[in-house]
């Protein structure tokens, strides 16, 4: 699997003041950062097979060359897949405190007080405010904590249509998976810099509509 990260169509440029959200934020990024974990792969005749080497998950960092490819170990039948499914930041039953000891890993950590375990998502920048400044903004995606305490999770499921992909006993065609960082702000519901703020770690709502947005944020680009 190869990861990228692009804005509608183009590959993301970091740390240049281009893009334009829905809601007319101009922004920038800086970092972006994300698990994901749980993939399986589902053959041509519905035979699921799940990726089960490296602790079900992965670690993608945009600034780690090396995180952007993932080679998992585990033997597949050969033959022709139909898609792909994954959980977007790690799965609950993985998201536990501790799990990681070593950096990169280890700086997703999601604090104690919020309901530990591990951030899904790190992405950082600026962004232009009303007011004409840039201020910057953490985009974390992680657990939120209720009144009454409960810790509900804020990973989902992703499943994705595969096309020629055909594991051989020679060699395996590559997945590139693509995240659109422009599409958490709009669809179905508008994120709005302005409103939220800059961090939103302790924000329900702002946490909610990340959920919700990321039904359309991946997409697989090609496998060849």
């Amino acid at each position: 699997m190869n990861f990228t990260f692009s804005v509608d169509g183009q590959a993301l440029t970091q740390d240049s003041l281009l893009y334009q959200n829905a809601a007319g934020n101009r922004y920038e990024v800086t970092e972006a950062q994300y698990f994901i974990s749980d993939v399986v792969l589902t053959s041509a005749d519905g035979s699921q097979y799940a990726i089960k080497c490296d602790k079900s998950a992965h670690y993608v960092d945009a600034d780690i060359p090396y995180t952007m490819t993932w080679a998992p170990e585990d033997e597949l039948p050969a033959g022709a897949y139909s898609s792909i499914s994954f959980v977007f930041g790690l799965a609950p039953e993985l998201n536990v405190s501790h799990s990681y000891t070593d950096a990169p890993e280890n700086n997703m950590s999601w604090p104690e007080v919020l309901g530990g375990g591990y951030h899904n998502m790190k992405i950082n920048g600026r962004w232009i405010g009303e007011d004409g400044a840039t201020h910057p903004f953490n985009l974390h995606s992680g657990r939120v904590v209720t009144a009454v305490g409960d810790a509900v999770e804020t990973s989902f499921a992703v499943t994705l249509p595969l096309t020629q992909f055909v594991i051989t006993k020679n060699g395996i065609t590559d997945i590139i998976l693509d995240m659109n960082v422009n599409r958490w702000f709009c669809s179905p519901y508008l994120f709005d810099f302005n409103y939220f703020g800059g961090s939103i770690m302790q924000n329900a709502e702002a946490q909610e509509i990340l959920k919700a947005n990321g039904w359309d944020v991946f997409s697989i680009i090609s496998n060849r």
